[in-house]
């Protein structure tokens, strides 16, 4: 496969062109000493870059934006979004930049994206910048979705740009190259809303690019809002199975291709506890772990409103499809999550709801009872099902239980070998984040390198990764707090 220079790369600019309403021509501010922290190697040559080029001071230089090929034309994008429940109609990118769409070896458009690429009109008296951590946060995580095989952005690279950031104290600044399909969302439509034109465009716009299959439909923007409730019905299934909590599933951001966006203060639940929260700015619990599934339920319906003058030209008849549209998610969601629960627990298909469901819910009461490690119980039945249950009994409190429920499990017949293929061995564990963060803060990019070789082979039990695979030490989740960088 050949690949390119990075100033040679054909960067499109079809999403500011088709919508120049959304998208506000503007550069990165430039970094005194960018310098290369991480650099996603597969993920450069996926999209037919060459990842020495992108090593050299030229190519460190188009990963901060302050370098672009030829008639590239960066763009601050703008939208709107409900911010744990409060509506701000402008939002935009404070702090980040589209380079442009670059396609790929087989034929695919993808935002090459900055994070922390300095103050745009958009930043609302932020500066625009981002620290170290946070972005090598984004790495991290988006990185192990991308290997648990749940959708996402993902991240290129992580440059420090040599500038100090002032949080709490001073940090070193960096900048986040992130890809994705697109970063269309809910807040868009919520943005274009005002203009129905604008709206229309960008509703066939997100057509074309994501969700093809309604052109061909009767009514395609219902088709479109018909596809983006099963991609985040699928999407949100998967975060619940993993134990992924988002922390600030605001409908800025909420994707309309289905990818999971913004790793601010996300982190993976341990101990199972729907109530979880990890969000320092989540102080009601409003996108708690458990919580997921009503939040996205609730973007949809804002996306929704805002589609309502593309779905009929009678209010009354367009309310009454969006709300039998959206009818459509809990059924989605609930027959995402059970299959996944289904594969989880090895269980062959064809089984009746009756037989399963129950089985679930008792799981999931013994596991909340004892605050169970979620991924190690998990993984532990593996062992269960071939013949030893120990590992996973002795992280149950309620044995009598645990041994009444496993009984009527292994009489089904579960599949131990599929059940290690999707039972995850290493996540990126709150603790060991923390630990790669501060290190990579410091200057030491060898944990981060370390738990990167975990996460991204998940389901692959190694020798030598055991730390990697164990719950935190005791005490360390009780006051655990994530930051969204800012």
């Amino acid at each position: 496969m050949s690949v390119a220079s990075p100033l040679t790369v054909r960067l499109d600019g079809r999403f500011a062109g088709e919508l120049s309403e959304l998208a506000l021509p503007w550069r990165a501010e430039e970094a005194p000493e960018p310098a290369l922290l991480v650099l996603n190697e597969p993920l450069a040559a996926e999209l037919g870059l060459d990842p020495d080029s992108l090593r050299s001071p030229e190519g460190i230089r188009f990963l901060v934006g302050n370098e672009v090929p030829p008639g590239a034309t960066p763009v601050a994008q703008a939208y709107a979004g409900h911010q744990f429940g409060g509506y701000s109609p402008r939002l935009g990118d404070g702090r980040a930049l589209l380079l442009g769409e670059i396609e790929d070896p087989d034929g695919r458009l993808r935002d090459l994206h900055l994070k922390g690429s300095g103050r745009t009109p958009f930043a609302r008296g932020g500066d625009g910048l981002a620290a170290v951590g946070p972005m090598l946060r984004e790495y991290v995580v988006s990185e192990a979705m991308h290997a648990l095989g749940i959708p996402t952005t993902r991240s290129l690279a992580v440059v420090a740009t040599g500038r100090p950031v002032r949080r709490e104290t001073l940090l070193p600044g960096a900048v986040l190259t992130r890809v994705a399909s697109s970063h269309l969302r809910v807040g868009s439509f919520q943005y274009a809303r005002a203009d129905v034109d604008v709206l229309r465009r960008l509703a066939d716009h997100a057509i074309a690019r994501h969700h093809p299959e309604a052109a061909a439909a009767e009514h395609p923007h219902r088709a479109l809002f018909d596809a983006v409730v099963a991609v985040q019905a699928s999407l949100v299934a998967q975060w619940m199975l993993v134990g992924f909590v988002h922390g600030v599933m605001n409908t800025d951001n909420m994707t309309i291709s289905g990818e999971t966006i913004d790793y601010g203060p996300c982190a993976f639940m341990e101990g199972f506890d729907p109530a979880t929260v990890f969000s320092s700015i989540d102080g009601q619990g409003r996108y708690a772990y458990g919580n997921q599934p009503v939040m996205a339920e609730w973007n949809l319906a804002r996306l929704a409103e805002a589609l309502l003058p593309l779905l009929h030209d009678e209010q009354d008849e367009a309310v009454e499809i969006a709300v039998a549209s959206l009818a459509a998610f809990r059924p989605r969601y609930a027959d995402a999550w059970s299959a996944g629960m289904r594969a989880k627990l090895g269980l062959p298909d064809g089984l009746a709801d009756d037989v399963t469901a129950p089985l679930v819910t008792e799981l999931l009461a013994l596991l909340q009872q004892g605050r169970v490690d979620h991924t190690s119980f998990f993984r532990a039945l593996g062992r269960a099902a071939r013949g030893d249950a120990e590992p996973a009994r002795g992280l149950v409190l309620d044995l009598a239980g645990f041994d009444a429920w496993a009984g009527r499990w292994l009489a089904l017949g579960p599949d131990a070998e599929a059940m290690d293929r999707v039972n995850p061995v290493y996540v990126p564990r709150n603790h060991l984040v923390e630990e790669a963060l501060d290190a990579g803060t410091a200057g030491d990019l060898g944990p981060l390198r370390l738990l990167l070789d975990a996460v991204t082979r998940p389901f692959e039990e190694r020798p030598g990764l055991e730390r990697y695979a164990a719950p935190a030490p005791e005490g360390f989740g009780a006051m655990y707090q994530t930051f969204c960088g800012t």
